[in-house]
């Protein structure tokens, strides 16, 4: 089991979902209609929170997660079926990229032990809080250069 926390869901879940689904829109190439980027957002954190809860592994919980993330494009923010794979797979590709960086630098850089940051939720917070920046400083920008380009339907 995979459990998370509350604190972790709203800390955590809230800001992944949000920065997860403005990439969806950027690289669908479509405008974030606030209404529904905010609802998939929410359902997404909850859902994504009540499946850690599931006595499952990692694996099947990212497998899940990737589905849900691909109905929630498809059902609430109406993209096309092959766009939400593509933008789910890519998404999921560079939060795996950042994640494998951030662990990098706290077990060789900071010679942190990972068992112990792992194991506490408020050290987990804060020391994969830079994975989840660098995802939001890849998708931000690029999503406001396709806004300046009026590349967005």
């Amino acid at each position: 089991m995979l459990e998370i926390s509350l604190l972790e869901i709203i800390l955590r879940g809230i800001p992944e979902g949000l920065i997860f689904f403005m990439a969806a829109h950027a690289i669908t190439k479509n405008k974030i209609k606030v209404k529904r980027y905010l609802l998939s957002t929410l359902l997404f954190s909850v859902i994504l929170y009540l499946l850690r809860l599931l006595p499952i592994n990692n694996g099947s919980v990212f497998i899940l997660n990737l589905i849900i993330f691909i109905a929630l494009s498809v059902i609430i923010n109406k993209f096309d079926i092959v766009q939400s794979i593509k933008a789910g797979i890519m998404i999921m590709l560079i939060e795996f990229i950042s994640e494998g960086v951030n662990v990098f630098l706290i077990q060789f850089i900071l010679k942190k032990d990972l068992n112990y940051i792992l194991s506490d939720p408020i050290s987990k917070l804060i020391y994969f809080m830079p994975s989840l920046f660098l995802v939001g400083c890849i998708v931000v920008p690029y999503y406001m250069i396709l806004l300046k380009r009026k590349e967005l339907k």
